[in-house]
């Protein structure tokens, strides 16, 4: 069983196998986690972005999917970006937020990553109600099939943190 840990703090400093990015589809940077990320990892995370994008993923990374970069100055050997659902007035799609932890750890494990560290995916700019999304982050992550051995949910303020303690128990 994957151990979960909660931590208030800066997701860019946790030295982890695996940071999980809440990216946007473009891979190419942008706000809050995902800007942080590429600011603190250097240019070397946009180049390998650039490349998917040039390659696989011409027309952006889907909702729900996961791919590796490096992590460039990052304390982690990968960057997982994953691009999370829009949360809208008349609601979300909780399977594509899902996906996004199913994903992540699936791609951690072709990796062999051990220990990823997890944003609070979509809760930001994307608008996904706090206390859905650790339900949906925690209940996801602990039925998945991994050999992830801890995920670590990296929160970036008490009030996210809170939520996903209330889930954790």
């Amino acid at each position: 069983m994957t151990k979960l840990t909660l931590v208030r703090g800066d997701i860019t400093r946790r030295r982890v196998d695996a940071i999980v990015n809440a990216a946007n589809s473009s891979l190419l940077g942008g706000g809050g986690v995902d800007g942080a990320i590429h600011r603190a990892g250097g240019p070397e995370i946009l180049a390998e972005c650039r490349a998917l994008r040039a390659s696989h993923h011409g027309g952006g990374l889907p909702t729900g999917r996961a791919v590796a970069t490096t992590a460039g100055r990052l304390p982690a050997r990968w960057v997982i970006h994953t691009v999370g659902p829009v949360y809208r007035e008349d609601g979300g799609d909780p399977e594509l937020l899902a996906s996004c932890y199913r994903e992540s750890l699936r791609v951690a494990d072709g990796l062999g990553a051990r220990t990823v560290a997890f944003p609070a995916i979509s809760t930001g700019v994307y608008r996904w109600p706090m206390d859905d999304a650790a339900r949906i982050a925690v209940e996801t992550v602990r039925g998945a099939r991994t050999a992830v051995e801890e995920v670590v949910f990296v929160l970036f303020d008490e009030r996210a943190y809170e939520a996903f303690a209330r889930q954790v128990g």
